[in-house]
Formats: structure tokens, C-alpha cells, sequence
């Protein structure tokens, strides 16, 4: 917390009275071995950023205390990093902090998961670095596999996944497409190989978070993609543990304005990359595996000269079937309402849409793989229909009968945001896939 005169203090005791391992992370890993906590500092400590969670955060924090008490070997602390709550959140966070040794409070004056995290990782000494969303959504049994290499040495960053096989996964339609459709979006466009940027359940190596976290900007949501980006960037082992998750049907988060600074951060983050801003080589130097071999050497040019080709006459494809579209959802409209018009006018057009990118764009010819070509497309057109269909419903929201001109400005916006995922989702799947 912060004192009257402008300086934080601490709630709570530093460390924990859980069970220490008579092994240490240098003798877990003699070949590669992780540092050594601090003296007087635990093992592991695991971050758990709020705001306003009065109601949820007691609940939470006990049951991850009983957890890491009794399934834990290792020393622990448990930081409830507190981002200018307004409402009962920091005294009970102090009530747990007095009450349960291990736990403290941080204060910050400023909201945001990520901001929250760089701090209290950058001011901790702890040799494994975690955090957890307060809702506990991810079972705790994970909690042990996701740290574990990290001790021993043998990873950098572990993740828990909720897309990767063996994960089980209890949400709704929507939020999966969304959640699957970011991490295309990410491979399509920073060359992601982790599964699953957005789970709310990580852990880092202290050294390794002491070089990666001046590196990052971003102070919300999209810091978890950032620093797994710069981590496989800099040639570091990411260890993925598929978990078992449910929903929070009481889930803050809001979507699209969320969405929106993910897709700036994405652009960001590729502009930092592409014009070499960020120090990828010294961190592979640093940080990168012996092991681990360097990304495949590939001619700028060429690359550079094959994406434009394939941009350029997806773009014209995209042109001409935005204007069959807006013709046949013109035409529907007389007789249908503005939802079934969309959905039927886009349907129509996605499927010759991926059709003539097939064999155009991407110059795939022939009947092999057409049909999951169609269905990859498909796919691609059930989240346009999801981007085109929500900007819809939130026109007629704050216009109950809103002109036929500014439905199709609204339609024609949200188009453009469905083509740039269209476009990243079938070149990721015909034209990666094909060439590979």
C-alpha cells in the first residue's frame, strides 16, 4: 500500500510456513539450473492481479492458499496485486494478509493486468514468477506441472493452454471462436507457435522475466501475448500444460474494446519486429538455448514480394465480393430482417469467396484438400458473421430504425475487420500448410 507521504509498504509477512524441499532449483537442474531465491524469499510466488473483487477474492485466495500448503513442496508467497479498486477489495485483501502467512497486498494507482504484473514480478526475488485471474477458472491441479520445469530448469516459460489436446474446456460458442480465432490471428500475422496467448494462468523464470520485462509496453490484456512473443523470439523454451477450465459466467472483460487494443498491440508489436526496434538478437545471445536451432534464414525480398502478390489479389477478390454482398443483402432485405439478410448474403459470398481465393490468391488448383479448404473458410465466415452480426445488433441498439445507408456503412466497417482475419486464417491454412 501506499503511506500518507507517497511511499509503498507492505501488508503481510514476506514469506510462507509451507513446506521447503530440502532441494533447491540450483540442485534441481545442475546442467541448466534456475536461480536460487533470495534469502529470506520463497521459491515460487504467484501474482493475482484485481480490481472490485470485494465478493470473489477471500474465496479465492484460501483456496489457493490450502492448495499450495498441502500440495506444494516448494516455499511460497501469494501477492494480491490490488489496481485502484474503489470498492472493499484492498481491506480484504489486508484482513487475508494479516490473517494467512504468506500473503501480502500491493497497491498500485492505476488499473491494468499487465502494469500490475511487470511491477510486482520486477520487485520480486522469488525464482519462479506466476499469476492466476481471481476467478480460479484453470483447476489448481495444473499449478504443480506448470511450475515444475521452471524449477528444474528445463523451461523458461510454461502456460497453461485450454486449446491444446488433453485440455477440458467448459465455455460458450462464443468465447471459443473468439479465443481460437485471436491465437490464428497471432500466428498469422507474429508467427506464434504457443497455442493459447490469453489463459489466465502462467509462470516465468525471474531471470529470465528480468530481461523480457523492460521489453514490453503494453499495460493490459494483450502483455501476456507480448511476452510470449518475445520469449520464442529470444529462443526460449515455452512449456504448455493443456488444463482444465470453466467459464466465469461473471467475467469482466470486455470484449471489444479488449479485442480492439489486442489488434493495435498485434500491429505494435509486428512494426517493433519488422523494423528491428526491439534487441531480438542480444536476447538470443542471452537468453536462447545452445540446443534450440535458429529460425529458418529467409530472403526479405522474396517473402516480402509473395505476401504482397497474395494481398493484392485477395484484396481485389475481397473488393469484388464485398460488392456482390452488399447487392444480395440489398436485394434479401426486402423480405428478410437485417440479421438473416446479413448471414444469408454472407454465406453465399464466403464460400465462392474462398473458392476464387483458393486458386487465385494462393494458386491451389484441383479437388485435394478443397473441402477443408471450404471449411477453414468457414470458419472464417463464422466469425465475420459474428463481427458483422454484433455491430449490427449494437446499431439497432442505439438506433431503433436506423437508414439503409447507415446500416451498410456500419456493415461495410465491420467487413473490413472480418477480411483482415479472413485473410490471415486461409493463408494460414492453404498457403503455410501447402508449402510446408
Amino acid at each position: 500500500m501506499f503511506t500518507e507521504d507517497g511511499h509503498q509498504r507492505h501488508i503481510g509477512p514476506t514469506g510462507s510456513t509451507a513446506r521447503l524441499d530440502s532441494m533447491t532449483a540450483a540442485t534441481l537442474a545442475p546442467g541448466y539450473p534456475a536461480p536460487g531465491a533470495a534469502a529470506g524469499e520463497p521459491l515460487l510466488d504467484v501474482v493475482i492481479p484485481v480490481h472490485n473483487e470485494e465478493r470473489d477474492l477471500a474465496g479465492c485466495v484460501h483456496r489457493l492458499h490450502d492448495h499450495l500448503s498441502t500440495a506444494m513442496t516448494y516455499s511460497f508467497r501469494i501477492t494480491i496485486a490490488d489496481n485502484a479498486s474503489t470498492d472493499r477489495t484492498l481491506a480484504v485483501a489486508a484482513e487475508l494478509a494479516a490473517r494467512l502467512p504468506g500473503v501480502r497486498v500491493r497497491c498500485l494507482e492505476e488499473k491494468g493486468r499487465g502494469r500490475a504484473l511487470r511491477e510486482m514480478w520486477s520487485e520480486s526475488s522469488a525464482t519462479v514468477l506466476a499469476y492466476m485471474d481471481v476467478d480460479l477458472s484453470t483447476d489448481l491441479a495444473a499449478l504443480l506441472p506448470l511450475v515444475a520445469p521452471l524449477l528444474s530448469g528445463h523451461s523458461d516459460v510454461a502456460i497453461g493452454t485450454r486449446l491444446a489436446r488433453g485440455a477440458r474446456v467448459v465455455r460458450g460458442f462464443k468465447r471459443e471462436a473468439i479465443s481460437r480465432g485471436y491465437n490464428l490471428l497471432l500466428r498469422g500475422t507474429l508467427a506464434a507457435r504457443f497455442s493459447d496467448a490469453q489463459c489466465g494462468f502462467k509462470a516465468i523464470r525471474r531471470d529470465v522475466a528480468h530481461h523480457l520485462l523492460p521489453l514490453t509496453v503494453d499495460t493490459g490484456w494483450f502483455f501476456d501475448t507480448e511476452l510470449l512473443v518475445l520469449a520464442e523470439r529470444a529462443g526460449l523454451r515455452i512449456h504448455e500444460v493443456p488444463v482444465d477450465w470453466v467459464d466465469d459466467p461473471d467475467s469482466r472483460v470486455d470484449i471489444i474494446p479488449t479485442a480492439w487494443a489486442d489488434l493495435r498491440g498485434i500491429a505494435r508489436l509486428g512494426r517493433s519486429l519488422a523494423t528491428g526496434a526491439l534487441p531480438i538478437a542480444e536476447l538470443r545471445r542471452q537468453l536462447g538455448r545452445q540446443r534450440q536451432p535458429d529460425p529458418p534464414a529467409t530472403t526479405p525480398t522474396a517473402t516480402s514480394t509473395v505476401l504482397m502478390r497474395q494481398l493484392v489479389r485477395f484484396g481485389a477478390i475481397g473488393i469484388v465480393s464485398t460488392l456482390a454482398y452488399l447487392v444480395l443483402y440489398s436485394a434479401l432485405r426486402l423480405g428478410m430482417d437485417a440479421q438473416w439478410a446479413n448471414a444469408v448474403a454472407l454465406l453465399t459470398t464466403a464460400v465462392a469467396n474462398t473458392a476464387a481465393n483458393r486458386r487465385l490468391t494462393f494458386g491451389l488448383s484441383g479437388r485435394r484438400h478443397a473441402g477443408r479448404h471450404q471449411l477453414q473458410g468457414l470458419f472464417a465466415f463464422a466469425l465475420g458473421l459474428g463481427i458483422t452480426s454484433g455491430a449490427l445488433a449494437v446499431l439497432h441498439a442505439l438506433q431503433a430504425t436506423p437508414t439503409r445507408a447507415i446500416e451498410l456503412t456500419v456493415l461495410v466497417t465491420a467487413n473490413l475487420a472480418a477480411t483482415v482475419i479472413r485473410f490471415v486464417v486461409l493463408r494460414l491454412g492453404m498457403f503455410h500448410r501447402e508449402r510446408g
